[in-house]
């Protein structure tokens, strides 16, 4: 079994257990932020929502700079309703899931993959490793940090690795 069909299962589980988490994200409470240094609600599930771009990005270039030399700067996702960034979401899901299916090359997970800004190079790491820390887990943390904003607007929280206290036993 190849290294992209390995993580297929992995990847469809998470993808799942975040829909409905950034479903919930109440759009009256958008710029809301539990603390001046906390990211907004709004922005915190925007990035939740790009951070299956980073999986594409690291499956089909060698690097991402933030702030490429001469180049256009990446832009933060940072949308207004929960339907924005749903739809956000929905796309780039679609997105890295294909990307995934077609890197059938075992041999490109082991190659380096670099993050720079402005040309100086954050870090390098195999892809393979790309994909599970600074997507997978990088995702599963900020979902995380979600269902304590949610909760702390009673929001109810939904399952994610088994029911939660507001979704009852199993």
């Amino acid at each position: 079994m190849s290294i992209s069909q390995m993580l297929l299962p992995e990847f469809d589980q998470e993808m799942a257990a975040t829909r409905p988490c950034l479903e919930r994200v109440p759009d009256d409470k958008i710029t809301w932020a539990p603390h001046e240094k906390s990211m907004t609600l709004g922005r915190l599930a925007s990035h939740i929502a790009e951070i299956p771009v980073w999986l594409t990005q690291a499956l089909i270039t060698d690097a991402l700079d933030l702030k490429p030399p001469g180049g256009t700067p990446w832009e933060a996702a940072n949308f207004g309703s929960s339907k924005e960034i749903l739809e956000f979401f929905d796309a780039n899901v679609a997105e890295a899931r294909k990307a995934l299916e077609a890197a059938t090359d075992d041999a490109a997970f082991h190659q380096p993959w670099s993050l720079l800004s402005a040309g100086h190079t954050y870090f390098t790491m195999p892809r393979i490793a790309v994909v599970r820390s600074m997507v997978m887990n990088h995702l599963v943390h900020h979902r995380g940090q979600l269902t304590v904003y949610l909760r702390l607007h009673n929001v109810p929280v939904p399952s994610t690795y088994g029911p939660s206290a507001d979704e009852g036993q199993m």
